[in-house]
């Protein structure tokens, strides 16, 4: 018997975590959306255990575009629900026309703004959890995840608990670094023809507060995918460049999306 995948919306699913997020304001508003829009996830046949391998690897190698998020089980993260949910609304803002392939720039755009997010979420409940203890497996599977990471790239824990501390002090501006980093990693890579170049492209940005973080980011799959892909490989997108540079420049990132992207939708 072939194994089918089943299409749920978010009204019929489990959100986990989701008391957590109270001092996380938009992620309401990214619920919402996709409550709003029917948006509909992908949910593994039923077995004796929720295979979080297969669901990673069906993720990680159909990446891209809108729709089609696979769950091990009728279960989502909190934070999944906001991340799906900025991929959703960069689909919404930069795709020609429903259903036209982005091209790589709207792709690593869209990508960027839905991972920094995370640290941006990651700001905002240490800083609660500092105030008051509370409960959260998003801090609990993610700081772990993050210290490896951040250890595998020669960051020292001393050096890690800071950065820790920068994205608790400044969570919009954590967000806003993340973005633009990965925004110009992805952008450049994309743009290399051999492994010195690429070289060249990480090198620049060494000295970056997050650059111990890029290899969690799963940089490659971007590449490679919009390589493949991607509607216009190279060319720089004029719609998601002028968004790029409002996000540099705006005060607070977030608000902007927010008040550019949520609340106009």
């Amino acid at each position: 018997m072939t194994a089918t995948l089943t299409l749920q919306t978010l009204d019929q699913l489990v959100v986990d975590d989701e008391a957590a997020f109270v001092d996380v304001p938009v992620y309401g508003a990214l619920k919402a959306i996709l409550l709003r829009d029917g948006y509909r996830f992908r949910v593994l046949p039923r077995g004796a255990a929720p295979r979080w391998d297969r669901a990673l690897l069906l993720n990680l190698t159909f990446w891209g575009g809108d729709g089609g998020d696979v769950l091990p089980d009728a279960h989502i993260a909190a934070d999944v629900v906001a991340h799906v949910a900025w991929h959703h609304l960069a689909v919404r803002a930069f795709a020609s026309a429903p259903g036209a392939p982005l091209c790589a720039d709207a792709l690593f755009a869209g990508e960027a703004i839905a991972s920094a997010f995370d640290v941006y979420v990651l700001g905002r409940l240490l800083a609660r959890k500092r105030k008051r203890s509370s409960r959260s497996l998003f801090l609990e599977s993610q700081v772990p995840a993050m210290a490896e990471s951040a250890s595998a790239a020669g960051l020292s824990e001393h050096d890690f608990e800071a950065l820790l501390r920068r994205v608790a002090h400044e969570p919009e501006r954590a967000f806003e670094d993340l973005r633009a980093l990965l925004f110009d990693v992805a952008t450049g890579l994309l743009a290399c023809t051999d492994a010195a170049a690429g070289l060249h492209v990480l090198e620049r940005c060494a000295d970056h507060p997050f650059a111990p973080l890029l290899h969690r980011y799963e940089l490659s799959n971007w590449v490679l995918w919009a390589r493949a892909w991607a509607a216009d490989r190279c060319a720089p997108d004029a719609t998601v460049r002028t968004i790029d540079r409002s996000l540099r420049t705006a005060p607070d990132a977030v608000a902007w999306l927010v008040s550019t992207w949520i609340k106009q939708t």
